[in-house]
């Protein structure tokens, strides 16, 4: 099977360095992975200790950090490495303070596993979630070198539990421990044999409660809302803009809105814009009288959202009008405020846990969406109460990262 599968990718490689002329996320995985090696050879000497930390993406990464914040403080001598197998989040993190080198994972062939892991000589390695390559896997347990996998979460439809999935079970076997976030994932991996496995949550409970502790000002945001109600609409998409603008254009109510597009496309950001009837800006152009008098916020940056949404009386996050797309529901909850997402919200264990605690609200339609919205601003006790249930549920999941820290000291 490991013949197979590396003839897989071999055979994979070139379709995928032509179809990067007409791709640039495809354009940037291949040429972001040309320099892998030089890199770690540039940064990496065979006297350095390092710890591999290996994310999907951006949201992987924010759900392994107070992992990565955590070594840095205890083991300061050691290098903290991250890899990102997708460009979008290796991309916004490549210049991160947070580790020592950022690198592109290169493709899961057979050398290239020997090769990186020689270059690494890694005392640890965590992967955050998923992300299983088996070639990787191989060789790090060849080498004796412990591999946790962290705040991972397993379904019954996956390969793995499948009567066909006993390549990807072998894989998995390879890790040294498995932190899970709950307990039906450890019934599933115990009906493959495997029992090294400690329900700990989700990291990324951890991650969102540090952010109350920073300083969440913004200039643009306390000129913006000058003591009025603000709704922020984070990371949307064209489906879920095509249901907020219609209801912020019909909106009578003293409100500030703030829209924080997913993609920063020039022309979609335009159209968006010419969508909406009330006063609007973006934030590359705003000015102090700009904002004085402005209803509605285009946000056409990135990095910002965390923060804008400490100003949020209510929110609504984006994705979930696509299949799989939701996005980080945590980072508004924190700040004790409801939340509203689309209807595909299966699968995000958090949203579907607080949907059933009325803390977050899943609408299907634009009536749904202006009738809920229209109570939750009209209705401050539904609103408040709301909010405590999303504080309070963050607040009894928060610690895994305690958990994994504990375990790392035994292997360190």
């Amino acid at each position: 099977m490991y013949i197979l599968y590396n003839l897989a990718i071999y055979i994979t490689s070139p379709f995928l360095h032509i179809i990067a002329f007409f791709n640039t996320k495809v354009n940037l995985f291949i040429n972001g992975r040309k320099n892998v090696f030089t890199e770690l050879q540039k940064h990496i000497t065979d006297k350095d200790s390092t710890i591999w930390i290996h994310a999907a993406s951006l949201g992987e990464f924010e759900q392994g950090l107070p992992i990565v914040e955590k070594l840095k403080a205890e083991y300061p001598s050691y290098k903290i490495v991250i890899s990102f197998f997708s460009p979008s989040g290796y991309e916004v993190i490549k210049h991160s303070t947070k580790a020592d080198l950022v690198t592109y994972l290169p493709l899961d062939t057979t050398n290239n596993a020997k090769k990186f892991i020689k270059f690494l000589q890694p005392k640890i390695v965590i992967f955050i979630k998923y992300e299983i390559w088996p070639n990787m896997l191989k060789e790090l347990n060849r080498r004796g070198i412990p591999i946790l996998l962290i705040s991972a979460i397993f379904k019954s439809d996956q390969i793995y539990f499948k009567w066909y999935g006993g390549f990807m079970r072998n894989a998995l076997q390879k890790f040294s421990h498995f932190f899970i976030q709950d307990s039906e994932s450890v019934k599933l991996l115990n009906s493959i044999g495997i029992a090294n496995t400690t329900i700990s949550g989700d990291t990324r409970f951890d991650r969102v409660s540090e952010i109350l502790q920073q300083n969440n000002s913004l200039e643009f945001m306390d000129r913006l809302t000058q003591n009025y109600p603000c709704f922020v609409m984070g990371s949307t998409w064209p489906e879920d803009e095509e249901i907020l603008v219609d209801y912020i254009n019909a909106s009578s109510h003293e409100m500030k809105y703030v829209i924080a597009p997913h993609k920063i496309i020039p022309k979609d950001i335009e159209r968006l814009r010419q969508s909406i009837n009330k006063n609007n800006v973006l934030l590359s152009d705003t000015s102090e009288n700009l904002l004085a008098d402005t209803q509605v916020l285009i946000v056409d940056t990135i990095g910002l959202l965390t923060k804008i949404y400490s100003y949020a009386h209510i929110a609504y996050v984006g994705g979930a009008f696509l299949k799989g797309g939701l996005h980080n529901t945590l980072e508004p909850a924190v700040f004790g405020i409801p939340v509203i997402i689309g209807p595909n919200y299966e699968g995000f264990k958090e949203a579907e846990e607080l949907v059933k605690l009325n803390g977050i609200f899943p609408v299907r339609d634009k009536a749904e969406f202006t009738k809920l919205a229209d109570k939750l601003i009209l209705d401050s006790n539904f609103r408040l109460t709301a909010g405590d249930i999303n504080v309070s549920y963050i607040n009894k999941n928060k610690g895994a990262s305690i958990q994994v820290m504990n375990h790392i000291r035994t292997l360190i």
